[in-house]
């Protein structure tokens, strides 16, 4: 055992880089959200690249173009939206009934009709 004692030995030394602090998340204003979530909408965007080119996590805008497209206020714009919508003419009528021409499809709503139930029916006129 006494010889033990005087034998070389071998010790690996370890160490460790200090653990960086976290970064605190960046509190995006609305604006700029707009902003973005507009631009990935646009046909051909690249969201990833948006995303990279702003210092943001791709699935961070992602997940807010997500949102804002399922709240219904937003929709991608497509070949058929860049042409502008033209009226032939214009009738006045002497009903309450109103007339809201969406495209190739034409909406008609009764004066007393409730500002929620008419935004629920022309989403749901968009979507289709």
């Amino acid at each position: 055992m006494s010889g033990s004692v005087n034998q070389p030995r071998t010790f690996e030394v370890l160490t460790a880089a200090p653990v960086r602090a976290r970064r605190k998340p960046r509190d995006w204003p609305n604006e700029e959200k707009e902003r973005l979530i507009a631009e990935t909408l646009v046909p051909g965007a690249n969201v990833s690249a948006i995303a990279r080119a702003e210092g943001l996590d791709p699935s961070q805008l992602y997940g807010w173009r997500r949102k804002a497209l399922s709240s219904g206020l937003v929709a991608p714009l497509t070949e058929t939206a860049k042409t502008a919508v033209k009226f032939a003419r214009v009738e006045p009528v002497a009903s309450s009934a109103v007339e809201i021409v969406l495209g190739d499809v034409v909406v008609r709503v009764g004066g007393d009709i409730e500002s929620d139930h008419l935004v629920k029916k022309l989403r749901a006129v968009r979507k289709a």
